[in-house]
């Protein structure tokens, strides 16, 4: 990070305004950060009561919605999430909730007030988009784009960004409740899908919420900071499916970010049957199966990828086939998707599609 000593703890207005580090090299697309300072809390130095936190956004864990990446737990220019996993990058400093495609974006999902406390700065109107490199100027400075602070007892804090644009619906002063709407899941800042960039401070410092007074270099220690009844459908998942479904046509990164996979399944007179998944955390080594059968049980299109080179934020894969002269079988058409890592399966998901008569 240019012109910032990782060590030094910023004040609550750069807080807001804070450069954002660079993204995870092994990916194709930028992940957004608001802040880059992370100082580690070790257990038996000063560690204050922990604060307890609810979900800060009004989704489902796994469901619909998915976290991307944690907080970068590796002081070096290396990067590692609590468990020692990939699902981070170098200076992240926090959890990244995404949805799983602009068509949830846009159908409004809340922003939710973690914790009691009050609101002491907030940053709205600024548009919503999904920044690629080259316009890294246009959100210089305002990187987290639409955000809230609040302060919370005992110095903790919490900060969420990239909200939409207009949505937001507290102002700075305002005293707010568990689970009480702040906004809505946007595009703002610097961000190329929607998600939540959710921050948790104590005394200014950075406060992995998945692992409370544990040492960087440790794996999996610590004390989680979310409720009880959270932390299972919290859990760590190396490997998650985001998208899985049927088109009638080879499918774009962009056609299924858009949501627009659902608009048009394949029916008894479809052109072509396409079976497609979307999938994040995969690991150097992995092998990706996609296999797509017929009712009867008969494999008619497969796609066996090569090795994944590097770690990948994201990545997609389909397979399909024409319509065959006689016209598609009718019944059940069925997917499977398998990551298969030093010769054991570590992601299986399946899928299935009716095709009836008009």
């Amino acid at each position: 990070m240019e012109g910032l000593d990782r060590r030094t703890s910023k004040s609550i207005f750069e807080a807001l305004t804070m450069k954002s580090i660079r993204p995870l090299a092994a990916t194709s697309f930028l992940l957004s950060s608001a802040i880059v300072v992370v100082v580690f809390a070790f257990p038996g130095i000063g560690l204050a009561d922990p604060i307890q936190l609810g979900m800060p956004v009004a989704c489902e864990p796994g469901q619909t919605c998915y976290i991307q990446n944690y907080v970068d737990r590796d002081p070096s220019p290396a990067a590692r999430d609590y468990k020692c996993g990939t699902l981070t990058y170098d200076g992240h400093n926090g959890t990244d909730f995404r949805l799983p495609s602009l068509q949830a974006q846009r159908a409004g999902v809340d922003v939710l007030a973690s914790a009691s406390g009050r609101v002491s700065r907030t940053r709205e109107n600024l548009p919503d988009g999904a920044f690629q490199k080259a316009e890294r100027e246009a959100v210089r400075d305002v990187e987290c784009g639409n955000g809230v602070l609040i302060e919370h007892d005992d110095h903790w804090q919490t900060q969420y960004c990239h909200l939409a644009s207009g949505s937001l619906r507290v102002k700075s002063g305002d005293s707010v409740t568990r689970g009480q709407p702040l906004g809505r899941v946007g595009l703002s800042g610097l961000t190329e899908y929607p998600h939540l960039h959710f921050t948790v401070r104590h005394n200014g410092s950075i406060i992995d919420p998945f692992a409370f007074g544990s040492s960087p270099d440790s794996c999996g220690g610590g004390e989680m900071l979310w409720d009880a009844a959270l932390q299972a459908r919290l859990r760590y998942q190396e490997r998650t499916v985001l998208n899985a479904g049927f088109a009638t046509a080879p499918v774009t990164m962009e056609f299924i970010e858009d949501g627009r996979t659902n608009a048009e399944l394949p029916s008894a007179t479809s052109a072509a049957m396409v079976a497609f998944v979307r999938t994040i955390g995969l690991k150097s080594g992995d092998l990706q199966r996609l296999v797509l059968s017929s009712p009867g049980g008969k494999v008619i299109a497969e796609n066996n990828a090569a090795p994944v080179e590097s770690n990948k934020a994201q990545a997609f894969l389909f397979t399909g086939r024409k319509r065959p002269a006689n016209g598609w079988d009718l019944g059940t058409y069925k997917a499977e998707y398998t990551v298969e890592q030093a010769g054991q399966i570590v992601l299986r998901e399946r899928w299935e599609l009716p095709v009836q008569p008009h």
